[in-house]
């Protein structure tokens, strides 16, 4: 079984189904997939941050059953959880959601397996999963790349958290989530749980840029994160284009590697969306 973590709101949908779809279509194993995925409802701090819905969760796993019968999906409302460590915490309102917290707190939700791939929903692989889940990590407490600005700003080995290959069972020997929260329900950090998880971190296992890929495309990448990136031309500025913004990606970055992935998305999701309209309509 290969274990994967997704975290958001409702607006993250397409990004999950994208990222599902890339990991489908670019591996060959026959291992059957269980994916994770923690939400909750914050629309007190913005009206968007609603929860993934079940019909939501349901229709991912209908796709997800598609490419192998033994597929799941699992849906994780941790409100309760996020309101116990992080509610009104230095943090709750950073730069980025306060979703990117809920992965801190997977040590303590029952039915999470011991080795475990979070991954931020702005990411396609680009070539087979199993190059990745494949890292022994037995004596690590995750295994994660370099992040493209912070090894250059912060720390050499400063690590992006968009990619995390968790070994659960040795997070919970060390306390690195339980070091983590607590830290950021003290400190207001400049990159919050990114920063949090590398201040509290006993060892882990670096892992080369390909495997978190977050300003370019190689043959050799296995994952591409489409996080925000600095463009010097025509002026130096940052863009945050995400994978299922198709037409930016093709006249920004002018691939065409994931056109299957591409043609696929848009069929599901305008099937998903005729379902929801006809369901509307009953």
């Amino acid at each position: 079984m290969i274990n994967i973590l997704f975290a958001g709101n409702e607006k993250v949908f397409d990004g999950i189904l994208t990222c599902m779809l890339s990991v489908f279509m670019r591996t060959s194993s026959k291992e059957p997939f269980t994916f994770y995925i923690l939400t909750m409802d914050v629309s007190h701090i913005k009206k968007e941050y609603t929860a993934i819905s079940t019909r939501q969760t349901e229709y991912l796993e209908q796709v997800a059953k598609h490419y192998n019968k033994d597929n799941r999906v699992l849906r994780f409302d941790v409100k309760e959880q996020y309101d116990e460590v992080f509610a009104d915490c230095p943090n709750e309102l950073t730069y980025c959601s306060p979703y990117t917290l809920l992965r801190l707190l997977a040590d303590e939700l029952p039915g999470i397996p011991d080795k475990l791939l979070y991954l931020d929903a702005d990411i396609l692989f680009n070539r087979d999963i199993c190059l990745l889940y494949g890292h022994d990590i037995s004596d690590y407490e995750y295994a994660a790349a370099r992040d493209h600005y912070g090894k250059y700003l912060i720390n050499h080995n400063y690590i992006n958290a968009g990619v995390l290959l968790l070994n659960m069972k040795k997070i919970r020997q060390t306390g690195l989530f339980a070091k983590a929260r607590k830290l950021l329900s003290e400190r207001k950090l400049l990159f919050a749980d990114q920063s949090a998880i590398y201040r509290s971190t006993t060892k882990k296992l670096m892992l080369a840029q390909r495997f978190n890929d977050q300003k370019f495309l190689h043959r050799h990448t296995v994952v591409r994160h489409f996080s925000k990136r600095l463009f010097y031309l025509p002026y130096p500025h940052t863009e945050n284009i995400k994978q299922w913004q198709i037409s930016k990606v093709y006249r920004v970055f002018k691939y065409d590697v994931f056109d299957d992935i591409f043609f696929e998305y848009i069929y599901l999701k305008k099937k998903y969306e005729r379902e929801i309209q006809g369901n509307t309509n009953e």
